[in-house]
């Protein structure tokens, strides 16, 4: 039993998100250093988690504190109606790397106030309501972003906000329009895109995650980015696309849309933009729907919209990409390390059922069979059900080195900054670790 002050306050007067409150037993973080972090009695873990995949520059990055420092002395904060240096370069910053025409930033707090905010300037701008989203994601826990996520965490809170429409988008590993190969589960995904369009009548937006995260780290084929941008210009539907998790570097470019070309009406952003260091998020707004509100009131607006804090270590973080050639590490870092090392660990270990991803965003599925596909636990599992997968995490944890795990899948989500050998070790305990999976394999 712990018996730290800092656990002890935790267990009596801390409320913890997505949990059952008395099952819990958190580890008491105590520093960490890019990486790695370590517990109050000093062990240590490789973070192969990013925390919550936010954490792109890792631990403590010097130059995001001194940022964060250097501001603190100077103004520590200052209502979003006034203009700020560091909010405006912050702006210039985002803009400048983002795709096509988008050039105004809404600067929110988090991942979830993002969405929110983009989906009620598309439904201002188009004056239509609905709105569609995939089965597979994931915008946030308010109540618009948890409407417009697919994935099971949305189930407590039906009935939720009205308006959103949930539609297939490509998953080729399972199919669910029986394609055999990537360009057939492009086509017909987004014929079933077409149908649900036809089906649903006007709609105002169609949101998606570029490359889908939590729920699989599934990156779409070629050409389906590209179809759905020509969808929303034929219907007049505002395209979406959330890069929380895999905008900033996540994916080997500033945004995930680059590496298909495509510039989507507004980009929804957090995490990355400055490593979780003090909370932001934002939208960046093109330049045609920013002129919807020229002369008509934004009717939105946040307390610490564009925080200094906040946007000083968004520009530090610009910077730091710049100046350490991220981008380019994080493009080395998937093909010639992460990519091959777990396609090595596929061929090993049988419970490997499919490997996906690219940059530092990767996700290793695991089956009983092969053949059948079966998940090696169920779809949503908790308690005995979810067993496989809490003892796998386990020995990673053993090993020190703290996975992502979601359903049956491990997603290797390392700080960007991380060095081949702390890479190849985090996979040499992901090696050993399979050989738990692989005690369920039956095909």
């Amino acid at each position: 039993m712990n018996d730290s002050p800092a656990f002890a306050d935790d267990r009596k007067h801390v409320f913890h998100s997505w949990s059952a409150q008395a099952s819990l037993n958190p580890l008491v973080v105590a520093g960490g250093e890019g990486a790695w972090f370590w517990d109050e009695e000093g062990t240590r873990y490789l973070d192969f988690s990013s925390q919550l995949v936010n954490l792109n520059l890792g631990h403590q990055h010097p130059k995001l504190v001194a940022a964060i420092q250097e501001q603190a002395g100077r103004l520590t904060t200052v209502a979003p109606s006034f203009a700020n240096d560091v909010r405006s370069e912050a702006a210039r910053l985002i803009t400048e790397r983002a795709p096509g025409d988008l050039d105004h930033v809404f600067f929110t707090n988090g991942g979830a106030e993002a969405t929110e905010n983009a989906v009620r300037m598309a439904r201002l701008h188009t004056g239509r309501h609905k709105v569609l989203t995939a089965y597979r994601s994931y915008h946030g826990s308010t109540s618009g972003s948890i409407a417009m996520t697919g994935d099971p965490r949305r189930w407590p809170s039906e009935p939720g906000a009205p308006g959103y429409v949930k539609f297939h988008g490509p998953y080729p590993y399972r199919s669910p329009f029986f394609s055999t190969s990537e360009a057939e589960e492009c086509e017909r995904a987004l014929a079933h895109l077409d149908e649900v369009l036809l089906l649903e009548g006007p709609v105002a937006a169609i949101v998606l995650e570029t490359v889908v995260g939590t729920n699989g780290i599934l990156v779409p084929p070629d050409g389906y980015l590209a179809g759905v941008r020509e969808r929303c210009d034929r219907l007049g539907i505002v395209m979406i696309c959330d890069e929380v998790m895999c905008g900033f570097g996540r994916c080997g470019e500033w945004f995930a849309v680059d590496r298909w070309d495509v510039a989507p009406d507004l980009i929804t952003f957090a995490k990355g933009v400055n490593s979780g260091y003090v909370p932001l998020g934002g939208v960046v707004i093109s330049a045609r729907i920013a002129a919807s509100f020229a002369d008509v009131s934004y009717p939105g607006g946040l307390t610490y919209s564009g925080h200094p804090l906040a946007c000083a270590t968004a520009v530090a973080s610009i910077k730091v990409f710049e100046e350490e050639g991220i981008l380019e590490r994080v493009r080395r870092l998937g093909d010639d390390v992460l990519g091959p090392g777990l396609r090595e660990l596929a061929e090993r270990h049988p419970s490997v059922g499919d490997v996906r991803g690219l940059g530092a965003f990767w996700a290793l599925e695991l089956v009983r069979n092969r053949e059948t596909r079966e998940m090696l636990v169920p779809f949503n599992a908790s308690g005995a059900d979810a067993a496989p997968m809490v003892e796998l995490a386990n020995t990673c944890k053993k090993r020190g080195m703290w996975p992502f795990i979601h359903f049956n899948r491990v997603h290797v989500v390392p700080p960007l900054i991380i060095s081949d050998a702390d890479a190849r070790l985090g996979l040499e305990i992901l090696d050993e670790a399979l050989g738990v999976a692989d005690t369920y394999y039956e095909g």
